[in-house]
Formats: structure tokens, sequence, C-alpha cells
């Protein structure tokens, strides 16, 4: 298997430049067999997952990756967990959000795609 770190940190730099600047052309990096928990709401497939990320309700948004860690996932397929925690700066807000996100990547080819997404917001007590 090729270095996951590495795999790991050229998905996710992909991946949030991708959300940041046209959310629409993350869809290629799902699959209909995928699925997004986001914020406890399940959600299966491209076309699913397209439409809730598209629709977020904010204009502008940058991810600041804080930590970032990957393992194998997998004994038989070079498979990958990865789990992201950052930063959201939302639209004019001073203010940012703190998130944690892992998604587990299946090979495609010579590439990936997303099976799992799972996003949280990371609320302070």
């Amino acid at each position: 298997m090729a270095d996951i770190n590495a795999i790991a940190k050229q998905f996710t730099d992909f991946y949030y430049t991708t959300f940041d600047t046209a959310r629409a052309n993350l869809s290629s990096l799902y699959r209909d067999s995928s699925m997004l928990s986001f914020e406890g709401s399940q959600i299966q497939g491209v076309a699913a997952i397209n439409e809730k990320l598209t629709s977020l309700p904010f204009e502008r948004v940058e991810h600041k990756v804080t930590t970032l860690d990957a393992q194998p996932s997998s004994l038989g397929v070079a498979s990958l967990i990865v789990s992201v925690t950052g930063l959201l700066l939302v639209d004019d807000s001073q203010n940012p959000l703190q998130f944690s996100q892992v998604f587990q990547l299946i090979p495609d080819g010579g590439s990936y795609y997303v099976f799992n997404d799972i996003f949280r917001l990371n609320y302070g007590a």
C-alpha cells in the first residue's frame, strides 16, 4: 500500500479546496453506495449527497484542517479511514466553528472514492 498519510493529505487537500470553491464538483468522489452522515442525518447515493452539500445554508466557507489521521481499514483491500478535525469559517462570521469528519476511502482504478463520510460540528460545553 502506498503511504496512507500522503494519500490522506492529498485527498483532504482536494476535498476541502473543492468544497470551499465548488461544492457541486464533489459528486465525483461519491458512488451510489456511498453514505454521508451529516449532523445525524443519513444520506445515501451520489445525487442525494450532492443535493445535501450544495444546499447548505451559506455562501462562503473555508476549512482549516488542524489534525489529520489515517489508518488502513481492511486487510484485503487498500482502503483507508481518514479522521479530520478543524475549523470552519462561514460567510462573514469571525467566530470559527469546530468540526470533525471521518472518511472511509475505497480504491477505484488509480484513485479513491468516499464510501462513508461522517461530519459533525463540535460544540463546546
